[in-house]
């Protein structure tokens, strides 16, 4: 047996919440959980990959309402997978980019830009 808890947030809350957060903050990660304690590994390599060039980081939780921010972010980046990372409002990419354009030196001007 398995319980589904149901989501904090409608879909269409959820679709602000996504809309408001790319378009207000030049650098938004959604992640699994907060920035004090990020609920999944790759959550956590996003998010430290970007603090080591920002301090600024817009971080939104997509555990109160999982599926729903799926859903919303495939509609700005085509993927659903969490995290996600957005840039003056483009998508970069989740953990895996960000630590490909980190090796390459390319992160802090993507960040930065």
């Amino acid at each position: 047996m398995s319980f589904d808890p149901e989501p904090d947030l409608s879909p269409e809350e959820v679709q602000e919440r996504v809309d408001e957060t790319i378009e207000d903050n030049e650098v938004a990660l959604f992640m699994k959980g907060t920035e004090l304690m990020p609920q999944c590994g790759y959550s956590r390599k996003a998010l430290n990959l970007l603090q080591q060039h920002r301090e600024d980081v817009a971080t939104v939780n997509v555990l109160d309402a999982l599926d729903e921010h799926r859903e919303a972010l495939e509609r700005h980046s085509g993927r659903e997978t969490i995290p996600q990372t957005f840039v003056d409002g483009e998508f970069v990419g989740g953990s895996d980019i960000l630590e490909q354009l980190h090796e390459r030196g390319e992160l802090e001007a993507k960040l930065s830009a």
